[in-house]
């Protein structure tokens, strides 16, 4: 098992801050919501993705932070492997308040896509081309135990030469996402 794994580099997002092995690179004002803290971070990356300002809080979040920390990175043969406490709990509460309202009952197909906590990673997979290991956990804490001995095995085995590995987590305004390249 990785007893020291070799962190390359790690992102931190949280607070309206974004970090990247300890140095600020980008914050907005403390009293932002997450969605216009989001764009700002987005547009500070100076990047063209359309598709970011169609995903839901938590695959921005994730999106974000793999974005800052694979900038100039070889992704070739990179797994990811994730971990939140709440799935994608966000976003099914308001898939359930869409079937629920009997007066505005219209249930989104696009809300509907990301009622599975996988999906965040699934976005970043398509973003850089991964096609390497995926693994998504559910855990009240950062299951550090079992992320890195994943991230062990996958080194081990040759499946992946490097692991984007961390905690992505969002419900309702409370993020944080804390990444590393191992």
């Amino acid at each position: 098992m990785l007893e020291n794994p070799t962190i390359r580099k790690s992102c931190t997002i949280e607070q309206h801050r974004i970090v990247i092995d300890d140095k600020l690179i980008w914050s907005s004002g403390p009293h932002v919501p997450f969605s216009d803290f989001a764009k700002g971070a987005f547009h500070h990356l100076d990047i063209d993705y359309p598709k970011f300002y169609k995903m839901d809080a938590l695959s921005k979040l994730a999106f974000l932070a793999a974005e800052y920390i694979l900038q100039d990175e070889d992704k070739n043969e990179l797994a990811l492997v994730l971990a939140n406490r709440s799935g994608s709990l966000d976003t099914d509460v308001k898939h359930q308040e869409s079937i629920q309202n009997t007066d505005n009952y219209y249930p989104r197909p696009a809300t509907f896509v990301y009622t599975l906590s996988n999906i965040c990673a699934g976005e970043i997979a398509i973003r850089h081309g991964l096609q390497t290991e995926q693994a998504f956990f559910v855990a009240e804490e950062f299951p550090e135990e079992t992320i890195f001995a994943y991230a062990d095995y996958l080194l081990q085995s040759g499946k992946a030469k490097r692991v984007l590995c961390g905690w992505v987590e969002y419900f309702q305004e409370a993020y944080r996402a804390v990444l590393y390249l191992v």
